[in-house]
C-alpha cells in the first residue's frame, strides 16, 4: 500500500542505514555500563535537530550506577498542536557482551548482503533507529497532529532494567495520566506483536566444605563435589518436571512454551587467576562452590512453587547427604506480563500490520523478560507491547545483525499506527 507517508519513509532509507550505523558504533556495553551519557548526547542532538523536548535523567543509586559508569537515560517529547492521547516509544540503549564467534566489527555496523551487523543491531539499536525515523517522517508529513510522540532510550535492561525504564516509571514518566500508548521495538519479528514474556526468577546457590590439602582429600569436604549432588538432583528431578509444563501463553520459540532453567555460571574452589598468570595452582580442597541459576516460569505458576521447589531438592539432600551445607540467596524475580489482544495499542499496530504487509498479524509473548515488566508493575500501564523488526533468535549472537528492509517495513507499520492514534481522521 503506497500514501504518501509510506513514500516519505521509503525516502529515508539511507538514513535509517545511516543512524542504525551511528548508533552501533557506540559501544554501551553492560555490563559495566559504558558510553551511556555518549549515546544519550547523541540521541539528543537528534532529536533536538527535528523539534523535541528532551530530558537526560541519570537514576542515581541504581544497581551498578557510579561516578565512573553513571545510568544515564533520554526522553524526548514531541507536542502536537492540539491535545490528544501521547505514544511513546521505548527503546534500551544498552548491549551486551560481545563474545567470540564474530566475522564482522562488532561496532563497525558494516552493511552486507542488506543486512547491519555489529551488535546491538537487532538488539535492540535497529529497533530504536526505526521509531525515530518513523517518528519524524509522520512528523513532517504531519504536521498538524494531535497529542504528543515521546521517544526515550533507556539503561540496563540487558541486566533489569532498574537503571533506566524501573528508575523512570517511579519517577511517574510512565504513568497512564502521562502516557497511553508504548511500543518496545524489540525484536520480535516485523509481522508479530508481542504481548508480553515469561517471568524469571534468579538465585545463588552455595555449597559448602572445609579446605584440607589436596594429596589429602578425606581430611577435607570437598564443596564442589556437594554442588554435583545438586546438578544431579537438577538433572533426575528438576528439569524433567519443568519439560513436562506448558503454557497456554503464546510464546516463541516452541521450546520456551515449557518452563526452562539456565545454570548461568559455576564457580568453586581457588579464584581464577588473571590470563598474564602463568603459574601453577595450589593443592587444596575447595570449601566452597557457587553456581548462578537462571529460572524462567510460566504464568500458570506461581512464584512460591518456583522458589520453593528448588528449596525442597536442597533441603533433601541437606537430609540425606553427609556433611551437605548449602546457602540459597534470591538476585531478583519478574513476574509474567501480558497485554490484552484487544488493548488500544495492540489492536492499531495489528491493523497497521495489516496496512502495511497485507497480512494479519501473529500475536506472541517473549521466552525472556523486556522493560514492560516494569511498565506493567510500577507505572501502571497496560497498554504496551514490543513491536519491532528483526530476528528474535539473532539476539545475543555472533555476526548479529538487522534486515533493513524489515527495519523499513516496521517504520511504516510505527508511521501507519501513529495516524491512527493521533491523527481523527484515520482513527476508524
Amino acid at each position: 500500500m503506497t500514501t504518501p507517508l509510506m513514500a516519505r519513509i521509503d525516502g529515508k532509507r539511507d538514513d535509517l542505514i545511516k543512524l542504525t550505523q551511528d548508533l552501533i558504533r557506540i559501544p554501551t556495553l553492560n555490563p559495566p555500563g559504558e558510553n551511556y551519557h555518549a549515546i544519550c548526547d547523541f540521541l539528543d542532538k537528534r532529536l533536538r535537530a527535528h523539534g523535541f523536548e528532551t530530558q537526560l535523567i541519570r537514576a542515581f543509586g541504581t544497581p551498578g550506577d557510579s561516578e565512573r559508569f553513571p545510568r544515564w537515560n533520554i526522553i524526548a517529547r514531541r507536542d502536537g498542536t492540539s491535545l490528544g492521547d501521547c505514544v511513546h516509544f521505548n527503546s534500551h540503549t544498552d548491549v551486551v557482551e560481545v563474545g567470540a564467534g564474530w566475522t564482522f566489527d562488532p561496532f563497525g555496523g558494516e552493511v552486507s548482503d542488506g543486512k547491519i551487523y555489529g551488535r546491538g543491531a537487532c538488539d535492540m539499536k535497529g529497533g530504536l533507529a526505526t521509531s525515530i525515523i518513523a517518528a519524524e517522517a509522520f512528523i513532517e508529513e504531519h504536521p498538524h497532529y494531535s497529542g504528543a510522540i515521546e521517544i526515550s532510550g533507556t539503561a540496563d535492561e540487558e541486566s533489569g532494567g532498574y537503571g533506566g525504564v524501573a528508575y523512570l516509571a517511579e519517577k511517574g514518566h510512565f504513568s497512564p495520566e502521562k502516557v497511553h500508548h508504548v511500543i518496545i521495538p524489540e525484536p520480535l519479528h516485523k509481522d508479530r506483536i508481542c504481548l508480553g514474556h515469561r517471568g524469571g526468577w534468579w538465585a545463588e546457590i552455595e555449597t559448602k566444605g572445609e579446605i584440607a590439602h589436596g594429596c589429602m582429600p578425606f581430611l577435607g569436604d570437598c564443596a564442589v563435589r556437594h554442588m554435583g549432588a545438586v546438578l544431579n538432583e537438577f538433572e533426575g528431578k528438576l528439569f524433567p518436571a519443568m519439560a513436562a509444563r506448558r503454557t497456554d501463553m503464546p510464546v516463541v520459540p516452541e521450546g520456551a512454551k515449557s518452563s526452562t532453567m539456565n545454570i548461568n555460571s559455576i564457580h568453586g574452589g581457588q579464584k581464577e587467576q588473571s590470563d598474564d598468570f602463568d603459574g601453577l595452582p595450589a593443592h587444596c580442597v575447595p570449601d566452597s562452590c557457587r553456581i548462578v541459576i537462571d529460572r524462567r516460569f510460566l504464568v500458570e505458576e506461581p512464584l512460591d512453587q518456583v522458589r520453593g521447589e528448588v528449596k525442597d531438592l536442597l533441603e533433601g539432600l541437606r537430609v540425606t547427604r553427609p556433611d551437605f551445607e548449602y546457602k540459597l540467596t534470591e538476585l531478583n524475580s519478574v513476574l509474567p506480563s501480558m497485554t490484552n489482544k484487544t488493548a488500544p495499542v495492540v489492536e492499531t499496530v495489528a491493523r497497521a500490520i495489516q496496512q502495511v504487509m497485507a497480512k494479519a498479524p501473529e500475536y506472541v509473548a517473549s521466552p525472556g523478560t523486556y522493560d514492560q515488566k516494569h511498565i506493567d508493575r510500577i507505572g501502571k500501564l497496560k497498554n504496551c507491547i514490543a513491536y519491532g523488526p528483526g530476528i528474535l533468535e539473532m539476539a545475543h549472537k555472533p555476526d548479529e545483525y538487522i534486515g533493513i528492509d524489515d527495519m523499513m517495513d516496521s517504520a511504516k507499520v510505527m508511521g501507519a499506527a501513529l495516524e491512527m492514534l493521533l491523527l481523527p481522521a484515520y482513527s476508524k
